[in-house]
């Protein structure tokens, strides 16, 4: 069903996809001048088509939005690990082996169908019933994501992403000594000039700059375990980070070298386990800490095993 707004001006002054996006925040202005350059607007009685159109006191506003177009993916009901939900946004502890979006070779089973069996009454992003996704996993690493359910929320945690207000840390298993206790790695990360399924440390010029902090947390016969924070969202980050710095991830399929022990691993030894963000409606922090799985688990297990004497 369509929704009929109205809105009166009480004082004029703004434009009017400025107005609208003040007057209805859970729609963005970027998709307010959509529906205004679509025709959805009226403004006394006459449709409207311009953006910056100057309001003034008195004018009348009248909005027809349109039902959110389905998103042509077919929802399937997954088992989801909630950390936390309410009607804005949704936390969950992503499982190793779930791939985030549909893509050539997962036409189903990814989150964004489970998303869809759970979330059934989405009220669209961008005029599509779908799901916000803030940022990305890979498939083989777990833990923590957030997820979007109003166009508004989606603003509001991208916009904390980019200031770096959202904090992410990740626990990493990597094969080799760290020199130091912690340290930042700063370098351009960019696609790899040979391999164009990696990513890789670049010149300036042919990627954008990344920043990682770590921290060691334990240390192990050949491996360490270490804690990394986050300043940017590069594809692979971590993972170029790491062996760019001569220690890469355990069982890294593209950038690790496998793992000295007999311990099977269904990817690279990483966890997303500690997420703090800015609730985009009432301005409390949210804090989530997803535990680690069964199999990171037992790896540690084995570690402290062989390591201690």
């Amino acid at each position: 069903m369509t929704t009929a707004l109205t809105f009166r001006v009480e004082k004029g002054g703004d434009r009017l996809d400025t107005f609208l996006a003040q007057q209805h925040s859970q729609l963005s202005r970027s998709r307010w001048q959509q529906l205004i350059q679509q025709g959805h607007v009226r403004l006394n009685g006459q449709v409207c088509n311009r953006k910056n159109q100057p309001l003034s006191g008195g004018d009348v506003l009248e909005v027809v939005l349109p039902e959110p177009k389905p998103l042509e993916v077919v929802p399937e009901p997954l088992p989801l690990s909630i950390l936390y939900e309410d009607e804005e946004l949704l936390i969950l502890n992503k499982p190793v082996d779930l791939v985030v979006h549909p893509a050539p070779g997962h036409s189903h089973g990814t989150l964004v169908h489970g998303l869809l069996a759970h979330c059934p009454d989405l009220t669209g992003i961008g005029g599509v019933q779908r799901p916000g996704i803030v940022h990305r996993l890979d498939k083989d690493t777990s833990g923590v994501m957030v997820v979007a359910k109003t166009e508004f929320a989606l603003q509001h945690l991208q916009q904390q992403l980019k200031t770096r207000q959202m904090q992410r840390h990740y626990l990493g298993v990597v094969y080799g000594q760290p020199p130091q206790e912690m340290g930042t790695v700063s370098t351009p990360i960019g696609r790899h000039p040979v391999d164009r399924k990696k990513m890789a440390v670049v010149p300036p010029e042919k990627g954008r700059l990344a920043i990682t902090h770590w921290h060691v947390k334990e240390r192990f016969r050949h491996c360490a375990l270490v804690e990394f924070r986050l300043e940017t969202g590069r594809t692979h980050q971590i993972r170029v980070h790491a062996a760019h710095l001569g220690w890469p991830l355990l069982g890294d399929p593209l950038y690790g070298r496998g793992t000295p022990l007999k311990v099977k691993l269904p990817g690279q030894a990483l966890h997303a386990y500690y997420l703090r963000l800015q609730h985009p409606r009432t301005g409390k922090e949210v804090v989530a800490i997803a535990p680690l799985p069964e199999h990171l688990e037992k790896l540690l297990r084995i570690l402290r095993q062989n390591t201690a004497p």
